[in-house]
C-alpha cells in the first residue's frame, strides 16, 4: 500500500510541475518589468509555503477528491494552518524567521505520515 501512495505522489508530480510553469507564466505576464529570478523566488515561495503543505494534507482525500479540487482546497487551508500556527507559535517566543521553513516542513511530514498510516 505505501508504494501505492509514493507512486500516486510521482504521477501528480509533472502536474505540480506544470502548475508551477503555469504560474511562472501568468506572473511573468502580470509582471513583465521584473526580472525572472526575482518571479523565480516568488513563485517558488508560495509553492514552499502554500501548494506543497496544502497538496500533502489533502494526499488523504486522494481516492474522493481530483487533483484540481485537492489543490485549491489544500493551498486555501494550508493558508489557514499556516497563518494560525505562525501566530501561536510567536506567542509562544518562537522567532518569527523559522516560521517559513519548519511550518511547512511539518505540515508535509504530518500529511505525509498521516496518509501513509491511513493505507
Amino acid at each position: 500500500m505505501k508504494k501505492e501512495v509514493f507512486d500516486a505522489i510521482k504521477s501528480e508530480l509533472s502536474y505540480i510541475g506544470l502548475l508551477f510553469l503555469t504560474l511562472m507564466i501568468i506572473f511573468k505576464i502580470a509582471f513583465f518589468k521584473e526580472n525572472v529570478i526575482v518571479l523565480l523566488r516568488v513563485i517558488l515561495s508560495l509553492f514552499w509555503l502554500f501548494v506543497l503543505p496544502g497538496y500533502f494534507i489533502m494526499l488523504y482525500w486522494h481516492e474522493k477528491l481530483g487533483f484540481v479540487e485537492r489543490i485549491i482546497i489544500g493551498t486555501i487551508l494550508s493558508a489557514g494552518i499556516i497563518g494560525t500556527f505562525s501566530y501561536y507559535l510567536g506567542l509562544i517566543g518562537l522567532n518569527i524567521k523559522y516560521h517559513d521553513i519548519l511550518l511547512p516542513a511539518a505540515i508535509i511530514f504530518v500529511g505525509l505520515f498521516i496518509n501513509l498510516r491511513k493505507t
